[in-house]
């Protein structure tokens, strides 16, 4: 009888060994991309998402990691939420950073805005519903990120930036799209 349970117990731990010894799949290439396509896709489709918002995402297997700022605090739990439900994904790691409210913060925003989207040379940009050009404001320092088409509207953005009064620093990310 002890004979018995002995080797029963080792046949289970030799199972269990076998069975959960195993490295989790990782995703086909095809699956990975089209995980990463859906998570932009769902992430721009956010009602709430508008120009002083930067998301930005990393995919990892069928991990998930959101970065990035956001002005509204329901964006962030928003962001996460429809990311969960992308078929394929398994877990998400939510690391967007509300920032604060400020309304010193908010005017400057404003400012930005019509610095840099109602100039004559970046108005281009202002088409559309998801602007390119993304400005965060976080207590009067200030980010571009997002895409323009070359260098010099890149520095054009950046030198209207810099001429707003109420920033305290502009810190130009804005990469130029490859023709």
């Amino acid at each position: 009888m002890k004979l018995r349970t002995l080797i029963l117990a080792c046949t289970i731990l030799a199972l269990g060994s076998a069975v959960f010894g195993r490295q989790a799949a990782q995703p086909s290439a095809a699956a990975t991309e089209r995980i990463t396509r859906e998570v932009r896709h769902e992430l721009l489709m956010l009602p709430y998402l508008d120009v002083f918002d930067n998301l930005a995402y990393k995919v990892d297997g069928y991990n998930v990691t959101l970065a990035g700022q956001v002005t509204n605090p329901t964006l962030k739990s928003d962001a996460g939420n429809v990311v969960k439900k992308i078929e394929g994904v398994e877990q998400v790691d939510n690391q967007i950073e509300v920032l604060p409210t400020s309304p010193m913060d908010d005017q400057l925003r404003r400012r930005l805005f019509r610095a840099i989207y109602y100039y004559p040379a970046l108005q281009k940009y202002a088409m559309g519903v998801q602007k390119p050009i993304r400005i965060i404001v976080k207590n009067g320092n200030v980010t571009l990120e997002g895409v323009v088409d070359n260098e010099a509207d890149k520095n054009i953005a950046n030198i209207r930036a810099r001429g707003v009064s109420g920033a305290f620093s502009v810190t130009n990310n804005l990469q130029v799209v490859k023709p």
